[in-house]
């Protein structure tokens, strides 16, 4: 049996041949599709660079829900919690956006009376 790793280079190999035929080879053309965050911020376009978000991670542990976000760009980026409640009568909830700055760290907590269904976060320039 073949390992993985040799079947994927026989793909790509394969796949570059392929291509090879119709257009000349290039390493950009026969790079994967998550090659576009792995390129030089040079070669990244001002409106794509200016439309990132603070990373956010979100914990939902019974009622509670935490969101720690931080952001790695250049910009501010303001943030808000959202939580879905599991009872129909137990309101939705959501927080005050608060402004992430350049290298800024920020952690976000709402709640629920029973329990949580679901919690994400919203972004804004």
């Amino acid at each position: 049996m073949r390992s993985p790793l040799r079947r994927t280079a026989a793909l790509l190999f394969a796949a570059t041949a392929l291509a090879g035929s119709t257009a000349p080879a290039s390493p950009v053309a026969a790079a994967p599709a998550a090659a576009p965050t792995a390129a030089p911020a040079a070669a990244r376009t001002p409106a794509r660079a200016g439309a990132r978000h603070a990373e956010c991670r979100t914990r939902v542990h019974g009622s509670h829900a935490t969101a720690h976000c931080f952001n790695g760009n250049a910009t501010t980026d303001h943030v808000q919690l959202h939580v879905e409640c599991v009872r129909w009568w137990d309101p939705d909830m959501d927080t005050a956006r608060a402004a992430v700055g350049p290298a800024g760290h920020v952690s976000l907590t709402q709640r629920c009376w029973l329990g949580i269904r679901h919690a994400w976060v919203t972004h804004r320039a």
